[in-house]
């Protein structure tokens, strides 16, 4: 009994003290500085938000992504509709993305994509139509190939030749102490025909100040037995040395060809030569003529190669013929994919980055360059109207009111990049075409000039052409995303703003085309485009950096 009674009781005083109220204890965990200021960057609304229609009827806001990307609409596809009112593919509209080993277009998923965009209400920019580079360069280069004469067993291969009764001058040229002419009619081997003539006016302190170059490709390759065979004579007794260059001027080796005897009387020389590790990968004989003050004569040179399982005689296409070719192949290209995508599609870039780096006021070239598999230059084949043909075709196949761009990138870097394409621009216009904008791409870091930037912006805007920021993205100065820090995170969200800031004061609201966004989020390692450097709005992981923050309020106070 007195155990129950213990029990009972002890039950009671715990329920007792069950049943007094709870006193929550009173403290405060303050927010860590770098959730608040994510919190703050989350909190904007989706960028395309803060464009004033009504204001700003055709101002674009675009985004670059690949086709694979919108096409299976996933994240990337969401946060382009959310956020961006166009869209341009970096690979899938170009040549190299459509064009297939025949010729023909394979334009299906590019369909399927306007169609995707059509429905979402994003416009599509097309990008690019003429470009040297992302070519199906393996087919345009078989469409100019030699001509095959005839196919034999074990033989020579002819690799150049020149009896230099045409103006085919692709194939050899000279520096500036070896002056090139031709002879007269009569003048060449035997009294047949014209020869080449080269004349070094003085004795040079070294032989190679004055050279002759024949080129040749591919390249001579380790094992390999060629034949040089050519018609010689000079006006004095002279003999000279040959070397081996990689291209013209890119020295190797001390021979190639060994060394020839010319005098006043037309001999043939003839050399055979295996190809030693001294002279592999060159693709040019150097001959040396600065030893003699003298006219040299040349006449039917050949430079065959030796092919154990069969000899393919062939002819080099004319340029007018590769002109004519290669015109086709553009026409068929540019007809071909205006015509699939111009029911969506109303603006281009027409020609992509056609101004050279070292020459800025001049157009590329391939020539005397190892072209990459995927390069291929118009230019070299049509001559400077490259241009003008690829806007005139895409005017004719495309809408009459398409928007027509030529684009090109360091225009911020070099102000007279910037006004040679201008002047590119008024040489394209003065032959009949129409260019209606131009587009910097701005592929720029924390560290860009910004005095430059401004300036370059002046120089379009007073072209009266639309202006578009093409393919900005802005990297921490080549830092990778582990290296980066606050600090630069910071200065690229200043830049950001800074660009977008200077773009609305410079150029007149009738001039703005838009700003396009290359890499909106930070580009991987994998990548082929600036691999592994945090250039985007938004993180690998989809999570917005400050840069956002910075567009979005300068998108606020411009396009309000």
């Amino acid at each position: 009994m007195n155990k129950l009674y213990k029990l009972t009781l002890g039950l009671t005083v715990i329920l007792a003290a069950s049943c007094a109220k709870m006193e929550p204890l009173q403290y405060t965990v303050p927010k860590p500085n770098s959730v608040a200021m994510q919190e703050e960057i989350d909190s904007y609304p989706a960028l395309k938000s803060y464009i004033n229609r009504a204001a700003h009827p055709n101002f674009k806001l675009g985004a670059a992504l690949s086709l694979a990307d919108y096409n299976n609409k996933g994240v990337m596809y969401r946060l382009a509709n959310k956020n961006f009112d166009e869209i341009v593919l970096g690979y899938e509209m170009k040549h190299g993305g459509v064009v297939q080993s025949n010729g023909n277009l394979a334009l299906d998923n590019v369909s399927k994509l306007l169609e995707n965009a059509k429905t979402s209400g994003v416009s599509v920019y097309g990008h690019t139509l003429c470009w040297h580079a992302n070519q199906n360069a393996t087919y345009l280069r078989s469409v100019i190939a030699p001509d095959v004469l005839s196919s034999t067993g074990p033989g020579w291969d002819v690799i150049t030749s020149n009896d230099f009764e045409g103006n085919t001058t692709t194939n050899f040229e000279a520096n500036a102490n070896a002056v090139t002419s031709y002879t007269a009619i009569g003048g060449g081997a035997n009294g047949v025909g014209r020869a080449l003539k080269i004349t070094n006016a003085s004795v040079r302190a070294n032989d190679w100040e004055a050279q002759l170059f024949i080129k040749f490709a591919p390249a001579a390759v380790l094992g390999e037995k060629y034949t040089l065979k050519m018609d010689v004579k000079a006006d004095v007794d002279a003999s000279y040395p040959t070397q081996a260059h990689v291209t013209p001027g890119a020295y190797k080796h001390w021979d190639f060809f060994g060394t020839i005897a010319a005098t006043p009387t037309w001999t043939t020389y003839t050399k055979e030569i295996t190809v030693t590790a001294d002279m592999a990968t060159c693709g040019a004989i150097a001959f040396n003529l600065g030893k003699t003050a003298t006219s040299y004569y040349f006449d039917n040179i050949t430079l065959t190669k030796y092919n154990a399982t069969g000899s393919i005689q062939t002819k080099e296409k004319s340029p007018e013929v590769k002109k004519t070719l290669i015109t086709n192949s553009l026409d068929k290209w540019m007809s071909g994919m205006l015509s699939v995508s111009k029911p969506y599609v109303t603006a281009w870039d027409v020609v992509n980055e056609p101004m050279d780096d070292g020459k800025p006021y001049e157009l590329k070239t391939g020539v005397g360059r190892t072209l990459k598999a995927d390069e291929f230059y118009w230019q070299d084949y049509l001559g400077k109207d490259y241009g003008v043909m690829a806007f005139q075709m895409a005017r004719k196949y495309g809408n009459a009111n398409d928007i027509l761009f030529i684009n090109d990138y360091n225009l911020e870097y070099s102000l007279d990049k910037c006004k040679g394409l201008i002047e590119y621009v008024k040489y394209i216009e003065s032959k009949g075409a129409k260019v209606d904008g131009i587009g910097t791409q701005m592929h720029i870091d924390i560290k860009s000039d910004k005095t430059k930037i401004a300036e370059m912006f002046k120089l379009l805007a007073a072209t009266g052409k639309l202006i578009k920021i093409s393919e900005m993205d802005i990297g921490l100065g080549s830092v990778k995303t582990a290296a980066a820090t606050q600090d630069q995170y910071k200065a690229q969200a200043e830049m950001y703003k800074y660009v977008i800031d200077k773009y609305f004061e410079i150029v007149p609201a009738a001039q703005r085309y838009g700003i396009t966004i290359w890499s909106p989020l930070d580009s991987p390692a994998n990548s082929s485009w600036r691999a592994d450097e945090p250039v985007g709005l938004w993180n690998q992981q989809y999570v917005r950096k400050l840069a956002y923050s910075y567009v979005a309020e300068s998108i606020k106070a411009n396009l309000k």
